[in-house]
């Protein structure tokens, strides 16, 4: 079973969708006994930072996520999700993340240069940093669908691939069990939805 968690914030509908066909057991909640009796669990996102964060701790769910991090449970963020995997988010002053990944969230304006839109919307390949398990079902090139304002700096560790918008930015995330991607597996294509059953396997 994969917990998708609903906390305010996300597509819901598309990302439960995505899952029913690979043929994956899932569910959207907001209960904890639920989220730690799943198998695995996903963050999704969408919006500014600062409130998201805001939300997952008055809910208890972000307590809920580290406790299920730390046990080992394979834990993927998605868009925003990724974003708030991580130390701090710097979106309209400077909020604390959930802690799961080093690095802090910036804007993407600050290294694409001028004369590319913001937010980069569309299609981009993967260049892969590092092998993961969530790569077992494409290869290096194929392209996802973005749509971010910020991204994942300071994390090189973690990074495990990139692509390119004006500069490399963090496009994929993994330390340990716990994974994130900038992009929408859910809307993108077959290579999403092989993303998603990779993860649904781990």
């Amino acid at each position: 079973m994969i917990a998708i968690i609903d906390y305010g914030v996300g597509n819901l509908f598309s990302l439960k969708s995505s899952f029913a066909a690979i043929g994956a057991e899932v569910i959207v909640t907001s209960n904890a006994d639920e989220i730690r009796a799943a198998d695995r669990i996903i963050l999704p996102g969408v919006g500014a930072f600062g409130d998201a964060a805001e939300k997952l701790k008055s809910s208890g769910l972000g307590e809920v996520l580290c406790e299920e991090a730390e046990k080992g449970k394979p834990i993927m963020g998605i868009c925003l999700g990724m974003q708030l995997l991580f130390d701090e988010g710097l979106e309209y002053g400077r909020h604390e993340g959930l802690g799961l990944i080093k690095g802090s969230v910036k804007p993407i304006a600050d290294v694409i240069g001028e004369g590319l839109k913001i937010p980069h919307i569309g299609w981009n390949a993967l260049r892969f940093k590092k092998n993961s398990p969530l790569f077992k079902y494409i290869k290096e090139g194929d392209h996802v669908y973005f749509v971010h304002s910020f991204y994942a700096a300071d994390c090189d560790e973690a990074v495990i691939a990139d692509s390119h918008y004006g500069a490399y930015l963090t496009a994929a995330v993994q330390n340990g069990n716990v994974y994130g991607c900038q992009f929408h597996p859910e809307k993108s294509g077959d290579v999403g939805l092989s993303i998603l059953r990779a993860f649904s396997e781990i």
